[in-house]
């Protein structure tokens, strides 16, 4: 049968306290111990816990930040816009030989064979602060206004990515590899005369013979290496070495068969080329400097109806020029002349931009090759541009302009004008209001794309050409090592 009692619990059967078994056991101890050496004892005992106490106490984690500290830092933008804009990598640019480009900078008065090019490369290839513009340019928008070179491009992206947020020192961190290499400055007096082929090879050969013993270059034989040519791409392209070919053969040479090349005017069958917008001589230098060009032009009261800018050239047989000058000074009621025989128009005039602000459209037939400077300075004053050869649009500016070019301009075939030049005017006038309106509207939207802003220009989250080429390469060169055999 089970007792009638419980039974008492195994830890208190037959067993003292535990409490008086360390009362006792402490007693035993002491008495043995005189009492200086116990008090000795209890003071080297209370200092060791003192110092297991602090060990404890320093060791511990830091404090995790506030609710506020961590909203501060996971918003903070400067971090995410480092992260974002850098998505697609960052650029290491290379530190050429001086002869390469500061060289030519400093020795900017034996660049051209009639005159000096000091002006055409200062303020980072900006040039010389505009003048002569109170009249059409507002008075605090002034100082964002420049006399800037058409070939000046090559000094203007060395300047600008100098001071890119997206390049890194380390070349194991970079996507592309950047040659500053002002190609353009240094064939540029060589074109003429009595210069041999040689000559015009001669930097070009020298900056590809540094470039092919860089690690970088040898891991890729190049195939992550950019450069910006300042002159139009055929400028780079003599197939033979005649001394009486133009040019130089730079981009024929062994060594650039795997080079992207970025320059004002690319040839249409040429998958290592792409072009980018020519300079303008407005450089803002903030989202405000945009804005407030914007609403000027588009507030704009224009009287022509159309505008040519430039000179005949009398030893070009069957110079379309020749065509358009004669057209206007036919039309003088609907066509506007600016006479670059008789005007200084090389890089800029204050009679430029006031025609191009009066007028509905531009006409632009070819330049030194099928694009021409003066395209975007007429859409940068708000006037449509009208061309006559489809090699001044298609094909080019794919980065920075709308594929349907019909949204942003005319073309008129060249051919049909040769044989009867009333065609232009016909042609515009059948555009009404509502239309040029709407496609003025869309080349001021695009305006931003079409700029080149000062270095150290903060224009908020708009991005100008510069912006905009250098997210192309790195998009580039991103998806081309996604395919890149390991």
């Amino acid at each position: 049968m089970l007792p009638t009692t419980a039974a008492p619990r195994p830890d208190h059967h037959h067993n003292p306290s535990k409490k008086s078994k360390l009362k006792t056991t402490l007693h035993t101890v002491k008495s043995k111990i005189s009492d200086r050496h116990w008090a000795w004892l209890t003071l080297t005992i209370l200092l060791q816990l003192l110092i297991i106490l602090f060990l404890n106490r320093s060791s511990q984690p830091p404090p995790l930040p506030s609710s506020a500290q961590r909203r501060h830092f996971e918003s903070s933008p400067l971090r995410v816009r480092d992260d974002e804009s850098c998505k697609h990598g960052r650029i290491h640019v290379y530190d050429l030989p001086s002869m390469l480009n500061k060289d030519l900078l400093q020795n900017c008065h034996d660049l051209d064979p009639w005159s000096s090019r000091c002006n055409a490369v200062s303020n980072g290839g900006l040039g010389p602060s505009a003048t002569g513009l109170d009249a059409l340019v507002p008075r605090n928008l002034s100082a964002a206004w420049y006399w800037t070179d058409m070939y000046a491009a090559e000094v203007i992206y060395h300047d600008r990515i100098n001071n890119y947020r997206c390049t890194t020192p380390d070349p194991a961190q970079a996507t592309a590899f950047y040659i500053p290499f002002y190609a353009g400055l240094a064939v540029g007096k060589y074109l003429w005369y009595n210069y041999t082929s040689k000559d015009r090879d001669l930097h070009a050969t020298a900056m590809l013979n540094w470039v092919k013993n860089q690690p970088p270059w040898r891991k890729s034989n190049g195939s992550d290496h950019f450069l910006m040519f300042g002159r139009l791409t055929w400028d780079f392209r003599r197939l033979t070495d005649d001394d009486n070919e133009w040019g130089s053969s730079f981009i024929y040479m062994p060594l650039m068969k795997n080079v992207l090349r970025l320059t004002i005017e690319k040839s249409q069958w040429d998958d290592l080329e792409l072009s980018v917008p020519y300079p303008t001589a407005f450089h803002p230098r903030s989202e405000s400097d945009i804005r407030q060009w914007q609403d000027l032009v588009r507030g704009r009261q224009r009287y022509s109806l159309s505008t040519f800018v430039g000179a005949t050239r009398k030893k070009i047989q069957n110079d379309f020029r020749a065509v358009m000058m004669g057209y206007c000074k036919n039309e003088t009621t609907s066509c506007r002349v600016v006479d670059c025989s008789e005007t200084q128009c090389y890089d800029g005039a204050p009679a430029i931009l006031e025609a191009f602000l009066d007028s509905d459209f531009c006409l632009q037939p070819k330049g030194d090759g099928f694009t021409r400077r003066s395209a975007f300075d007429c859409m940068l004053a708000g006037s449509i541009p009208v061309f006559f050869w489809r090699g001044s649009f298609e094909y080019q500016y794919d980065w920075h302009l709308p594929k349907n070019a019909s949204e942003y301009s005319i073309f008129i075939d060249h051919n049909i004008v040769r044989n009867d030049t009333s065609i232009i005017k016909r042609t515009l006038e059948k555009y009404s209001k509502e239309e040029v309106m709407r496609m003025r509207e869309t080349i001021i939207e695009l305006l931003p794309k079409l700029l080149y802003s000062k270095s150290n220009a903060n224009l908020g989250g708009i991005e100008d050409a510069f912006d905009i080429a250098m997210e192309g390469v790195l998009k580039r060169f991103e998806q081309q090592r996604r395919f890149m055999p390991v």
